[in-house]
């Protein structure tokens, strides 16, 4: 349980119950999913994946840490992978199982840190990690089992806030405590990572990062994607 902060652990998942509502406390995630998966989905074409598959996972496996009630990792398991989920918070993991059993989906989710399940052996084909690693205490030890969790020749695809001024006054001050469109207490801003530190921690650890994207809010659009990293981004990682 290295990696776990109990505390935030506790503190989403006393929002279980609210996940898949999406105007409710997690209606941001809810907006960026879309973003999300398109991410994914070009990460995949760029390592020679065919556009003209409908299921472009099919026959591949996929984990998704911290998966909370399963955002994104129903839609995984809809674009045919194996997908396992896990949560440090047992309530999100209820509510995602719930939730994946109503819509007929087969996920096996687990209320798991990552160093238990890199110690079984398991590897993914596909490893995501989404608004994750500014939640974790051990940051080393974190990206080392995600290192031992991700296939030789598979895929690692993260997100997460940069500490930035911007970031700061966009997502705690902005967000959280004015606007409300995030729940407050949800972000510790010094836990925030820079892409140059995450890159060269990944680099310590076992991998390469092979592309990173800004994520920004555009007026009369929503969320894009872009070079502009100075609030969130995305960046694709494979082992070296």
């Amino acid at each position: 349980m290295a990696t776990i902060d109990t505390a935030e652990a506790d503190f989403f998942g006393a929002l279980a119950g609210d996940w898949w509502d999406p105007n409710g406390s997690s209606a941001m995630l809810h907006r960026i999913n879309p973003v999300r998966l398109g991410y994914i989905r070009d990460a995949l074409l760029a390592k020679g994946g065919d556009a003209r598959v409908r299921h472009l996972l099919a026959g591949t496996t996929a984990l998704d840490v911290g998966c909370g009630a399963g955002l994104l990792a129903e839609p995984l398991a809809r674009m045919g992978a194996a997908v396992t989920g896990i949560d440090a918070a047992p309530e999100n993991i209820a509510a995602a199982q719930a939730h994946a059993a109503t819509g007929g989906l087969t996920v096996t989710y687990r209320a798991a840190p990552v160093e238990v399940l890199a110690r079984e052996g398991a590897t993914f084909d596909l490893v995501t990690c989404m608004e994750v690693v500014e939640h974790v205490v051990d940051r080393p030890t974190f990206l080392s089992a995600l290192r031992t969790l991700t296939a030789a020749t598979g895929t690692l695809i993260m997100s997460t806030p940069n500490r930035t001024a911007l970031s700061y006054a966009t997502l705690i001050v902005g967000a959280e405590r004015i606007a409300r469109k995030i729940p407050r207490g949800a972000h510790d801003w010094h836990k925030f990572v820079t892409p140059n530190e995450l890159t060269a921690e990944l680099a310590a650890a076992g991998f390469v990062v092979t592309d990173t994207r800004g994520l920004t809010w555009r007026p009369g659009t929503g969320f894009v994607l872009g070079r502009d990293m100075s609030i969130n981004y995305y960046l694709t990682a494979v082992p070296t």
